[in-house]
């Protein structure tokens, strides 16, 4: 597949898995290469919104450095209200404290960055871009990371929203609506990877308030398989360039051994390096 200005980036999520797509979005970044368009949900769009910055190295630090000097990943997080994934401390504290990000950059630079959020009142997935409003835009990020049950719920102008993935976990439909119809697509499970056929039943008490939410909690691992049967066929006949890790993965949704991440980040890098001429 040829790669040109009509050609799109769509990040998947997977949390700590995420390591592997921050090796991809460095390599691009070492070739100087920004795509006119990219969209990212939950860890995509965290770790993407980095690229969009163009600042290399920022996403590494983050999730790999930055957990070593102060875990934000684990139960005692959760029991004093944060989420199992502190939130609060990655886009409130840690861009303020740790690593600044630039957002001045982020906005005058000429490419889109779209970050997806899942809406608890309707069940669907919403789409924004935003280059105003630096706060709206760390909001915007934060809700599309806010992994259902695991966090706790984020705002968007008022309105309460959870992971992105949720509603739309590889969002290149959306891409090819929005005027992409190729796109390279960077995944964070290996080829072949189907999640099993098996509804997910919350509690009755866990979202009661949002039953639109629920269905779509329920069933989706259905079509997250179905956007991977569709993901194959835009692979097959050329308007798709997938980008994966090789093999099942040893890297859990919340993982913490450094090592592990290490070794998977260096993987999404030599992935890209493969599968990417510039």
């Amino acid at each position: 597949m040829t790669i040109d200005n009509q050609t799109g980036l769509v990040l998947e999520g997977g949390g700590m898995r995420g390591i592997f797509t921050v090796g991809v979005l460095d390599y691009l970044m070492d070739c100087q290469y920004w795509f006119p368009y990219t969209i990212g949900v939950s860890a995509g769009a965290s770790n993407g919104i980095s690229y969009a910055s163009h600042q290399r190295g920022r996403s590494y630090f983050s999730n790999i450095e930055l957990q070593q000097k102060r875990s934000y990943i684990g139960m005692s997080h959760f029991l004093r209200g944060h989420g199992y994934i502190d939130l609060d401390f990655l886009f409130y504290e840690y861009p303020d404290r740790y690593y600044p990000f630039d957002f001045e950059t982020y906005r005058q630079a000429k490419e889109r960055f779209v970050i997806v959020t899942s809406n608890c009142l309707t069940g669907q997935a919403e789409y924004f871009e935003e280059k105003d409003n630096f706060h709206r835009l760390i909001d915007i990020c934060k809700a599309s990371c806010s992994l259902p049950v695991m966090c706790p719920l984020s705002y968007v102008d008022g309105i309460p929203m959870v992971d992105g993935g949720v509603c739309d976990s590889i969002p290149v439909r959306r891409a090819i609506a929005d005027g992409f119809p190729k796109n390279v697509i960077v995944l964070t499970r290996n080829r072949g990877y189907r999640k099993p056929d098996k509804e997910f039943h919350l509690p009755g008490f866990i979202y009661r308030q949002f039953p639109e939410l629920r269905n779509q909690l329920r069933l989706r691992y259905k079509r997250y398989n179905e956007e991977l049967d569709y993901i194959d066929r835009l692979e097959a006949e050329g308007r798709a360039l997938v980008i994966r890790p090789l093999a099942p993965l040893s890297v859990g949704r919340t993982e913490k051994n450094t090592d592990k991440l290490k070794a998977l980040y260096l993987e999404g890098y030599e992935c890209a390096k493969r599968a990417l001429h510039f």
